[in-house]
């Protein structure tokens, strides 16, 4: 909303700088974005009067004028077309610099002097566009500084209201905020209506079958307008709001929009059908050519203003080429109403056209407005196009809309400001915001907020408004008592966060990716066709394809992620996430949402260096990794086993991960037909844990183990066994022994080729025993190792060699 502050001073007094102004409504709510100042710099401009125009000798579209300024007058060569002898108009005398840069010259032209230029409101920084020079109204004074004339030393204030302020889109309503905001008098227009005594209901019906859409629409008629240009005044007034200057019956429904928030609409009486005028909704599917010129398609919902036969508006938004006012328009129906703010939004986004009537309509215009705008409006017709306005007006309002009656109390004031406020001082602000207040009992009363305030219907917007006219600086800071409780962490906020720090210590970065995936890139993951990861739930309204469905599995999002960094020449990567995935539940009820924790490693594992070549990441490293991050959640043993049936992974690269023999995870290199969906390398290596499963097993509480005092014995044991069987399992046969001594199993060999036998291959173990109280003597250790080499002996095609 621009502000003119010449405007806003003939509705209210205050004697503030605008910068003062602009702060004191910034702090009440009313965001000043910005001061311009309009002072247009005419320094050798005058008001001078033509005193006899005659053609050009040498140029037909020239013309020889002579002005008078005083008793001086000068000969001016001019192109326009739009002066006539008598008229007063602006002139730039020789040495004048316009506002463009363009400094005035005694010139010859073809032929002919001219001692300066009769100017246009463009040239002069007056407007953005112009035809023809500027005519000055007959009452200018000749010789007078045209800036003297025009008082044209203005400030503009950019003013950002809020959705809920519609009553401040025009300047009575920035006049009362302001009014209300340093108590100076607030005080609007009177205007003064002749009207002729043929009556407006013998001339025209108003019927409005539709009202839940239009609850009040009134009609005026004036007879005998004139269109022609606007007054200077008007069309000033209009430019500096950002309105452009149409013709004068226009631009006073323009007006009379800026000045009380009424958008008002003007039809050429007599190019309407009949003499009825019919506020219904439009056909499904009808067509309507609006002011633009553009055809639109309508729907059922769109309100439109008809007459006896056909459409010639569409309700609050914008009127029809059918009904526009035109240069021989003579007679003007006035259209005033109260359209609903639903409705009015509804079609304006529907029809993606919105103007600033839509605009207003939209955050609601006040309903008791609509007689007051058109009766202004009538007056200026009549007062700038010579028109006769019709006596009475067509006031169709079947429905009166109530005003709601709030209860306020003092002590909530108070409570909810957090400052001691005395009733008198509560009372006194609503009066300012002309708020009608009934008594009430004791320190409460009953409110009825003006018509124009649609956005006060409880208790609380009342006490906002208080606060805000009092203003929210003066109201003192303190800082609020607080109950500090004590914080204990879940186990599983716990679990989440040892996770993340033991992944990020070992170099990986967490990621976050989009809940919502492409149903094809679970597809990518070549999961079986009974995978429940593969019924995903679908969005019912999806922002595009590719997340369409929520996601079953991190993977999707990881594997994006590696391509978008491969393709930014970024190979080397180690990232984790740790989320939601969403699975369907039967019954159409909520998903089933479970953390899950997925990685992903890719290129150099670790670094190289001058002396050192970097190392590729393979399938002992992820393990690694997983092996680390298990040992740091306390949890013991994990136990890996083949996964050759894993979808997603390489079939002989591919472990899963059990505790207590309950599957948790899974690890392993990327299936070479995945990586290729993704557009990714061989040598991708993911691990992915089913986090839940984990709880269990995690160990908040770490006790602290001395470094042993007394040395460990090591015996080996090589032993020959078929290509299927796993060291996994073998360890766990030599664990299986159960001695208290026996403190490691580890596998430090494993060996194909002579002299072992095809289909065979070799394992060799180092067992380490140890005792915590006392060095183990070689005849104990042995005794303990024959047990284990008895146990191997006992497994069927186990050989130790």
């Amino acid at each position: 909303m621009r502000v003119s502050l010449n405007w806003l001073k003939e509705y209210v007094d205050f004697d503030l700088t605008p910068s003062e102004l602009a702060e004191l409504l910034t702090m009440a709510g009313l965001e000043v974005e910005g001061i311009e100042e309009v002072s247009p710099d005419l320094k050798g401009v005058v008001v001078a009067q033509i005193a006899s125009i005659s053609p050009h000798p040498k140029a037909n579209r020239l013309s020889l004028c002579r002005v008078r300024v005083g008793e001086e007058v000068y000969p001016i060569v001019c192109g326009a077309r739009n002066m006539k002898e008598g008229d007063k108009v602006a002139l730039a005398l020789v040495g004048a610099e316009l506002p463009q840069g363009v400094r005035i010259k005694r010139t010859k032209i073809r032929g002919e002097f001219s001692e300066g230029m009769m100017c246009s409101e463009a040239e002069l920084g007056l407007s953005s566009s112009s035809e023809g020079i500027m005519i000055l109204p007959p009452e200018a004074l000749v010789g007078v500084p045209l800036t003297d004339f025009l008082t044209g030393r203005d400030h503009i204030l950019e003013v950002s209201l809020t959705p809920n302020r519609g009553d401040c889109l025009s300047m009575i309503g920035m006049a009362r905020e302001v009014a209300a905001l340093t108590g100076g008098r607030f005080h609007t227009p009177t205007p003064q209506l002749r009207e002729i005594e043929e009556r407006v209901d013998d001339l025209v019906r108003v019927s409005v079958p539709d009202a839940d859409l239009c609850p009040r629409y009134a009609a005026r008629l004036i007879t005998g307008v004139k269109i022609g240009p606007s007054s200077f005044w008007l069309r000033t007034r209009l430019e500096r709001a950002g309105v452009r200057s149409i013709n004068n019956v226009v631009d006073v429904t323009n007006y009379v929009m800026l000045e009380y928030g009424q958008p008002l609409h003007a039809f050429d009486f007599d190019r309407l059908e009949g003499t009825e005028v019919v506020v219904q909704r439009a056909g499904e599917g009808d067509t309507f050519v609006t002011l633009d010129g553009v055809e639109r398609l309508l729907d059922r919902d769109t309100l439109m203003i008809c007459d006896a036969v056909t459409p010639v508006a569409i309700a609050g938004i914008m009127g029809g080429l059918n009904s526009e006012i035109r240069d021989d328009t003579s007679r003007v129906l006035l259209e005033s109403a109260y359209f609903s703010p639903e409705g009015t939004r509804r079609t304006s986004k529907a029809l993606g056209l919105q103007t600033e009537s839509s605009y207003r309509f939209e955050r609601g215009v006040d309903f008791e407005g609509v007689l007051p705008a058109s009766l202004r409006a009538s007056a200026l017709i009549a007062e700038l196009a010579a028109g006769e306005v019709v006596q009475g007006v067509i006031d169709c309002y079947p429905a009166p809309i109530p005003r709601p009656e709030i209860r306020l109390r003092l002590a909530k004031v108070s409570a909810l400001l957090g400052v001691r406020l005395e009733g008198r001082e509560v009372k006194e602000i609503l009066r300012r915001l002309l708020m009608e207040i009934k008594v009430g009992k004791g320190e409460e009363w009953v409110i009825c907020p003006p018509t124009y305030r649609g956005d006060i219907s409880r208790e609380i917007d009342l006490i906002e408004e208080i606060g805000r006219i009092k203003g929210y600086d003066l109201i003192p800071v303190q800082i609020p008592k607080v109950w500090i409780l004590p914080f204990k962490k879940r186990k599983e906020e716990e679990l989440e966060e040892r996770v993340k720090k033991v992944l990020i210590g070992l170099g990986f970065y967490e990621v976050i990716t989009y809940s919502f995936i492409s149903p094809q890139s679970l597809q990518a993951l070549r999961l079986s066709s009974n995978d429940r990861r593969l019924r995903p739930l679908t969005l019912l309204n999806p922002l595009t394809e590719e997340q369409s469905v929520m996601r079953t599995t991190l993977l999707p999002g990881l594997l994006e992620t590696a391509k978008y960094n491969l393709s930014h020449k970024n190979r080397d990567m180690k990232m984790f996430e740790l989320r939601e995935v969403y699975y369907p539940t039967d019954g159409g009820k909520l998903p089933e949402e479970r953390r899950s924790l997925a990685g992903l490693v890719m290129g150099a594992f670790a670094g190289g260096g001058w002396n050192i070549s970097p190392k590729e990441v393979d399938f002992y490293d992820v393990k690694g990794c997983v092996e680390r991050l298990l040992f740091d959640l306390g949890i013991p043993s994990p136990a890996f086993s083949f996964g050759e049936d894993i979808s997603y992974l390489h079939p002989h690269k591919a472990g899963v991960i059990e505790l207590d023999g309950e599957w948790v995870g899974v690890l392993g290199e990327l299936h070479p037909e995945v990586a290729n969906a993704y557009g990714l390398p061989s040598g991708v290596y993911i691990f992915e844990f089913d986090l839940p499963l984990l709880l269990d097993q995690y160990l908040k509480e770490r006790k602290f183990i001395p470094i042993p005092r007394f040395p460990s014995v090591a015996r080996d044991v090589s032993v020959m066994v078929d290509e299927g069987v796993s060291a996994e399992e073998i360890a766990e046969i030599i664990r299986g022994v159960g001695s208290k001594f026996m403190e490691r199993v580890e596998v430090f060999d494993c060996y194909h080729g002579d002299p072992i036998p095809p289909g065979q291959k070799g394992l060799a173990f180092r067992i380490r025993y140890r005792s915590p109280e006392r060095t183990l003597t070689d005849e104990e250790v042995n005794g303990f190792h024959r047990e284990v080499l008895e146990k191997l002996r006992g497994v069927p095609g186990l050989m130790i060699r």
